[in-house]
């Protein structure tokens, strides 16, 4: 599935081009393709994202990656890690690059900032989201301040996040999973509970 996802991308970038915009604003779709090359083929630099005192150096290299021609630079995304990097193996690729390639494909085509999907999302990839949601949903909403449970269409609930008062959050999985991540006003979900716990659901912190 991450490899799908990721050449579904891939299509996707060659589509709208280099200078698109994304939700990782400042980026566009060429810092965007730049981050993910740096990610998976420089991991002395990839630290950088969220370590303050290597933020400069991978900025720059992201800055080279993202200066050469842009279908270099999407080849370089959908030939993936190098040939040494353990997510060549797919069940390693699935745990550590699935989340990514769905979320920044959304961040590509939800780009606009306008919420609601922007495609059809197929029944395996609505499964595989949900299975994500299932494993990771704890570590994604450990922020918010009330209870929290998932609904989906045809799918079991999915309580993520304990509390005295919960809200209840329905939407697609890929809705949910946009939430989850931080794309809150891109989503399209419905929020229900009392007031005071839909509020503080709505301004809380999601994500890694």
């Amino acid at each position: 599935m991450a490899r799908r996802e990721r050449f579904d991308l891939c299509e996707t970038l060659v589509r709208v081009g280099p200078d698109a915009p994304t939700l990782c604003m400042p980026w566009t779709t060429r810092d965007l393709a730049a981050h993910l090359v740096v990610r998976e083929g420089r991991p002395d630099l990839a630290s950088g994202i969220w370590v303050p005192f290597l933020k400069e150096r991978t900025e720059r290299e992201q800055a080279r990656l993202a200066a050469q021609p842009w279908p270099d630079l999407i080849e370089a995304v959908r030939s993936g890690p190098p040939g040494w990097h353990p997510a060549q193996l797919p069940a390693v690729d699935n745990a550590v690059n699935f989340a990514e390639m769905v979320v920044h494909h959304e961040d590509v085509l939800r780009g606009d900032g306008e919420p609601g999907p922007r495609r059809e999302a197929d029944a395996h990839l609505e499964a595989a989201v949900w299975a994500l949601l299932s494993r990771m949903g704890r570590l994604l909403f450990r922020r918010v301040p009330v209870g929290v449970e998932l609904h989906a269409p045809g799918r079991n609930s999915l309580t993520v996040r304990g509390g005295d008062e919960t809200v209840h959050v329905t939407g697609a999985p890929l809705e949910l999973l946009l939430t989850a991540y931080g794309r809150r006003n891109v989503a399209e979900i419905e929020v229900s509970g009392s007031p005071e716990a839909a509020t503080q659901f709505e301004t809380a912190s999601f994500g890694l």
